[in-house]
């Protein structure tokens, strides 16, 4: 039997190929620095709100095929919900207007033609520019490419590039917004049905994971700080922290699944992005109408996605390098007032909740897509996993799930 492959990092990645060669029946030990999975994509309970929360909210679509094989493999796939249809609704906070995207299911899209089912004032000629996206160049940015084709842009295309990417337009490389497209809108509808937990991120993602981990012998060892590594001849061969000191046999591999600033200091030498964005999420002890879809995505003010959960009305904002500073009352009251125009909520501020994350993600500049390092790495026996690596798909969770499944294979 093959020796053991060592994971470090439990969050998305992590878990990802930690599964992926549990399944192959692969002996694994999964090292986490804190007590808990999950990374970036994890649920908690809030003391002060008293409730459980996420914390961060995640959109996927069905077109995102590394994640829906993942969550099917640990059991996990119907624990997500959403619409029926593909559909997207906004809210113009500006002029009131209440309008949703709807795509049809085929690859064929005749959804363009029914003036109801597109973007406001907009023509079914004007879809054809999204055609620019299957030329975009390294050095292209969202902006120069698309941000002539008014009212397409302002009301769908620069909302979803800085969803997708969180990088403003302006400077966010157009390359990873025409993978995305290509998975989703290109597919048509069947592979752009919105999906989010019926629960929580953990209930969907880490939970589900862990326990199929363990029901695999996997060794999980939280709270284990990996601070180095030795080498010798090309290989690693131990994992050094402040209370351990684990011994890699020539047999043994491992997966090194951390964030990119991590991975940086354990490698002297490797290139990694070192530009990031932040995301704000607000959360507010609240409820609202859920409509057709569970979420609604808002324009013209500071708010620009909201999500209707269980106990709580959910806000994020995205490429938040420029608000991460804000204080938190003011951003929570001008958020809030943002929710009240545009669902007629009470002008008083219920109890809430903000979360800052100032490197939720790297820059997806054309300057840090050419700093992606690839997974295989000068060392035989390890490889890089993270939605950091050259995935071609921005930091999402379908990135980082891609990158474990890579990096399983090349284990």
């Amino acid at each position: 039997m093959a020796g053991r492959v060592h994971v470090i990092g439990a969050g998305m990645a992590g878990l990802a190929a930690a599964t992926s060669l549990a399944s192959r029946g692969t002996r694994v030990v999964l090292y986490e620095a804190a007590k808990w999975a999950g990374g970036r994509c994890r649920s908690y309970e809030d003391a002060s709100l008293g409730c459980r929360i996420d914390n961060g909210n995640h959109l996927l679509l069905s077109g995102n095929h590394a994640t829906m094989a993942y969550l099917a493999r640990i059991g996990a796939a119907d624990s997500l919900t959403g619409p029926n249809r593909p559909v997207f609704p906004f809210i113009d906070l500006v002029s009131g207007a209440a309008w949703t995207l709807r795509l049809n299911r085929g690859r064929l899209p005749w959804w363009v033609l029914r003036k109801s089912w597109r973007v406001p004032n907009t023509k079914a000629r004007d879809y054809l520019a999204l055609r620019r996206l299957d030329r975009a160049r390294a050095d292209d940015t969202v902006a120069a490419l698309l941000g002539d084709l008014d009212p397409l842009y302002d009301n769908l295309l620069e909302p979803l590039a800085i969803a997708a990417l969180n990088t403003k337009p302006r400077i966010a490389a157009a390359a990873p917004l025409a993978a995305v497209i290509a998975e989703s809108l290109r597919r048509g509808g069947r592979a752009s049905m919105p999906r989010f937990p019926k629960i929580g991120l953990s209930e969907s993602f880490v939970d589900p994971a862990l326990a199929y981990l363990r029901e695999r012998g996997t060794e999980l060892r939280f709270g284990t700080r990996i601070a180095g590594m030795t080498v010798s001849d090309a290989h690693v061969t131990g994992l050094v922290g402040p209370n351990m000191d684990e011994i890699i046999a020539p047999d043994e591999r491992v997966v090194l699944a951390t964030p990119p600033w991590v991975a940086a200091d354990l490698l002297a030498g490797l290139t990694v992005p070192d530009a990031f964005e932040a995301i704000l999420n607000l959360h507010f002890r609240a409820g609202i109408d859920a409509g057709e879809a569970g979420f609604y995505g808002l324009l013209g003010g500071a708010a620009e996605w909201v999500f209707e959960k269980t106990e709580v009305v959910s806000v994020t904002i995205s490429a938040a390098n420029d608000r991460i500073d804000t204080d938190s009352d003011a951003l929570a009251l001008e958020v809030w007032s943002d929710l009240r125009r545009a669902f007629g909520l009470p002008r008083t501020v219920p109890p809430y909740r903000v979360v800052k994350e100032k490197r939720a993600t790297f820059a997806a500049t054309p300057e840090q897509l050419a700093r992606r390092p690839d997974a295989a790495t000068r060392f035989k026996n390890l490889v890089l996993a993270g939605d950091y690596t050259a995935t071609g798909l921005p930091a999402t969770i379908e990135g980082a799930v891609r990158s474990g499944e890579t990096a399983a294979t090349f284990a």
